[in-house]
């Protein structure tokens, strides 16, 4: 099978374009993006030299970690903030240091276990949006800066195209709308898109597991499986500082290339800054009553295991050392002599266990959910670049028939090469729905079922007569259920009204359920399961000239109002719309009646 940038398709659109990709991760983040000429066949590029990193050629990533000073402003960002003479000055001048703040953006029914870690706090007068769009302007202007001095006549370009660049965000697997609609406000705030329609509409979002995917096209790890496509499906799973995003396709074609996931995504927290984490608990406890004990010698101590050890580390039979210090450091009682810290190579295979565990039972439950067709697994990320993760990997999924490998290139710039390869080449044409969707409606009143009695004192009665029950669970799309992009879900529903006004602020909430595979009868609105996906507004007020008024058993006249509730789900990005209908003869069920 030829590279995909042998295959990719000349830009078809009239005029020259910019477009930019974003991954901003937990702990590193990159920049790609693509020049498009018409005619041309795109070209993806990366941002290789960021301030802070001028000594070291071909760097695409940087930290992501941001500095600021007592009233909120940004000081230093990225590499810059590793910078020996910015810490000092961060400590003289009391700068509050920001790090992690992605995990903050992440969704309630995700939860986060820190093993008694805080995440920093937020600069003064911040939120975590404001944040996120703090380091998405830094990472803009870097990029603005890289593209005019690298490319020939790069300021006449850059004056070409700024005001119609389009953006693509990546997102770990389990963020849905709710973090899409917050990374759109963060590149407002951030001064990448003006504040209205046509601005927010460039920016595009995907997933960090697909963006891996198009990577690994890209790099042509994939080239064995999707020149020979059978059955059998594949694995990426993208280990980062944060999640571990896991995602299972099979190819249905090869010419054009396209593939459909086979399970729904999955995405836990088991990055290697998690391993970073419980390497920190140990210190504390193993260093306590030594002079390195200090919280200041721990996170040296940590920084320095976070540089060399855990990434290096290969063999639990043998002794690991952390170097730290100078050659008169020394405290034999908690194994420190010449600078170094001693390890048994057991203990640190035990900060990585969790993290290895969590991947195991999410690949097995991924293998599971696609009825076997799993049989190989292409890491990527930055914490593929982990002996020890790739070899338990390997050894443990063994037994299942499934082989492990990584790329040779840099698995680090995976996602933001893939977002680019997603916007050129858009392979995935079906996905898999992660949850259960739907609306509430009102069922019908059933004075014999109990639970329809233990409810009783929430009876409502249309004018038109009908005493029904709020609360109840229409699914317009369940779990697991292939779409896909042109796929349109809709339901038809029915509602009363005794004021035309409304029609013009009309609501739809669209419920999102996480419990399983099974539609559940309630929804309840306290529970951990359910969740408010987003609200769908409406001008309906055009149906008020139309429609009929009728006279109710109390004599009060209402009017019948008929629309469907369509879910576009085959997308990276997740979209509802109501739609009205003037036949009121055909209904599905009632929906919440409206005074």
């Amino acid at each position: 099978m030829k590279p995909t940038s042998d295959t990719r398709k000349p830009y078809g659109g009239s005029s020259r374009a910019l477009i930019i990709a974003l991954d901003v991760g937990t702990t590193f983040s990159g920049v790609s993006y693509a020049l498009l000429e018409p005619g041309e066949v795109p070209k993806i590029h990366g941002v290789t030299r960021f301030p802070g990193q001028e000594h070291v050629a071909g760097n695409s990533k940087i930290p992501s970690v941001m500095y600021y000073d007592k009233h909120g402003k940004v000081m230093a960002a990225g590499a810059e903030a590793d910078n020996a003479s910015i810490i000092s000055q961060a400590e003289d001048e009391e700068w509050i240091k920001t790090e992690l703040f992605k995990l903050r953006l992440r969704p309630k029914s995700m939860k986060l276990k820190m093993n008694g870690m805080r995440l920093s706090p937020l600069p003064r007068h911040k939120t975590s949006v404001d944040v996120f769009g703090d380091f998405l302007a830094y990472l803009f202007r870097c990029t603005k800066s890289f593209i005019i001095d690298t490319h020939a006549n790069g300021q006449t370009l850059w004056h070409h195209v700024e005001s119609s660049i389009e953006f693509v965000l990546s997102h770990p697997n389990g963020w849905e709308g709710a973090q899409q609609t917050k990374m759109r406000r963060a590149a407002v705030y951030g001064g990448l898109i003006p504040d209205m329609d046509e601005g927010r509409a460039r920016i595009r979002f995907v997933t960090e597991g697909e963006a891996s995917l198009h990577a690994c096209v890209q790099s042509g790890l994939a080239a064995d499986v999707l020149s020979n496509p059978s059955r059998h499906g594949f694995l990426v799973a993208d280990a980062g500082g944060g999640t571990l995003d896991i995602s299972s396709y099979a190819v249905r074609g090869t010419n054009p290339l396209v593939i459909e996931e086979v399970a729904p995504p999955d995405c836990i927290f088991a990055g290697s800054v998690f391993v970073s984490r419980r390497a920190r608990e140990f210190l504390e406890e193993k260093l306590k009553g030594s002079k390195y004990g200090t919280s200041d010698s721990i996170d040296h101590i940590t920084k320095r295991f976070d540089e060399t050890t855990k990434r290096l580390f290969r063999d639990k039979k043998d002794l690991q050392f952390v170097p730290f210090g100078s050659p008169l450091d020394k405290d034999l009682s908690v194994g420190i002599r010449g600078g170094q810290l001693k390890l048994d190579g057991a203990q640190v295979a035990e900060f990585f266990e969790p993290s290895v565990q969590a991947a195991i039972t999410s690949i097995k439950a991924q293998v599971d959910a696609s009825q076997g067709m799993i049989k190989s697994v292409w890491l990527v990320g930055g914490f593929a670049a982990s002996p020890w993760l790739f070899s338990q990997l390997q050894e443990r999924l063994a037994p299942l028939k499934i082989t492990v490998s990584r790329p040779d290139s840099q698995t680090s710039k995976a996602v933001a090469d893939g977002a680019l390869g997603f916007y050129c080449d858009h392979h995935v044409s079906a996905r898999m729905s992660k949850f259960m969707y739907g609306v509430e409606y009102l069922r019908e009143y059933d004075p014999n079922d109990p639970e329809h009695q233990s409810r009783k004192d929430r009876l409502c009665e249309l004018p038109s007569g009908p005493r029904l029950l709020p609360d109840a669970f229409d699914c317009i799309l369940a779990r697991c259920v292939k779409v896909k992009e042109s796929t349109v879900f809709s339901r038809k529903y029915c509602t009363e009204l005794t004021n035309l006004s409304t029609l013009s602020v009309f609501e739809v909430e669209i419920w999102c359920y996480r419990g399983g595979d099974t539609i559940p009868q309630w929804i309840l609105r306290h529970a951990e399961d359910y969740s408010t996906l987003c609200v769908v507004r409406a001008d309906l007020s055009l149906l008020s000239g139309s429609a009929e008024p009728k006279q109710g058993k109390n004599g009060k006249t209402y009017w019948t109002i008929v629309f469907s509730v369509e879910i576009h789900f085959g997308l990276t990005e997740f979209k509802a719309r109501i739609k009205w209908n003037d036949n009121v003869s055909d209904f599905h069920v009632f929906f919440p009646y409206v005074c």
